[in-house]
């Protein structure tokens, strides 16, 4: 297996204050944000159909994709294109289906002699507030576990709670980066989430493993657990790139944001595992916490 280029960093240029104020001054940002929204909204992030309910029509209308919002009593959420000629998803906050699917057929130019509304599914807001609590339970027994492994696998509190941050960062990361840009939590962006969660655990096991289980110095022992790290989730950033960018083109639903949002997290994992973890890895075996 070949490696990407990784550089060697000369990390004893930089004190651990220096390399560790950049992950925690982007985390604290990501917590201010998300606590805004929160206290502005209601929720840290926006929650898609899947969790607040809500209605989605599939529609194939010769309609322009900029008037079809005007065809109905409420503005849609969003209109987006499926990649085939003509169709479009439509998505509502409102759960009375039945009332928007007439206002499709009634107000929309039908394509030919195909129907205006493909198909119908709506979601109730007790039914997506279910959903959202068993999410967020999900993520939370997923976070959980994971730091329990990481503290039976060292049995030491530095190392095992480096891990720990960094998952958490992990996630808090893009979650503000969600409600930056926009996108809604959805049943796909927390599988992505969760995927952030092993992600993070892969990289910080390894850097763990081989500075404290392997033999050579602390330097070497990094450097050699970044070439493999590094290259392990560069690929994974460049196949997730791939992804995302191919869903777009082709008007695919939820795999652009799923993608997004796993570049962005992926992309945080490497200055939270090579910043932060090494920070406390190398306070844990040069300032004495070993002992």
């Amino acid at each position: 297996m070949g490696y990407f280029d990784v550089p060697e960093i000369d990390y004893t240029r930089y004190s651990n204050r220096q390399l560790a104020a950049v992950p925690l001054a982007v985390l604290a940002v990501a917590l201010l944000v998300l606590s805004g929204a929160f206290l502005a909204y209601g929720t840290p992030v926006p929650l898609g159909m899947d969790f607040a309910g809500g209605t989605e029509l599939n529609v194939q209308t010769t309609t322009a994709e900029g008037d079809i919002g005007a065809a109905f009593d409420d503005a849609p959420e969003s209109v987006t294109g499926t990649g085939s000629e003509n169709q479009y998803i439509v998505q509502f906050s409102s759960t009375d289906s039945q009332a928007l699917s007439d206002q499709a057929e009634n107000n929309l130019e039908a394509d030919g002699d195909a129907e205006v509304v493909q198909s119908v599914s709506s979601t109730s807001a007790s039914f997506g507030q279910d959903s959202q609590q068993t999410a967020m339970i999900g993520i939370a027994v997923a976070f959980v576990g994971m730091s329990a492994i990481a503290f039976l696998l060292f049995r030491t509190f530095v190392p095992s709670i480096a891990i720990v941050i960094s998952a958490f960062s992990d996630l808090v990361i893009p979650l503000a980066f969600m409600r930056l840009a926009g996108i809604p939590l959805s049943l796909g962006t927390v599988a992505g989430l969760l995927m952030l969660i092993g992600y993070s655990v892969d990289s910080d096991l390894l850097l763990n493993n081989h500075i404290l289980r392997r033999s050579g110095g602390f330097y070497e022992s990094t450097y050699r657990a970044m070439r493999t790290g590094v290259t392990m989730t560069l690929t994974s950033i460049a196949a997730m790139t791939v992804m995302a960018i191919t869903a777009f083109l082709f008007g695919i639903p939820l795999l652009p944001a799923v993608g997004t949002v796993l570049v962005f997290g992926l992309t945080a994992d490497l200055m939270n595992t090579y910043m932060l973890n090494i920070t406390l890895l190398r306070y844990y075996k040069y300032e004495g916490v070993a002992r």
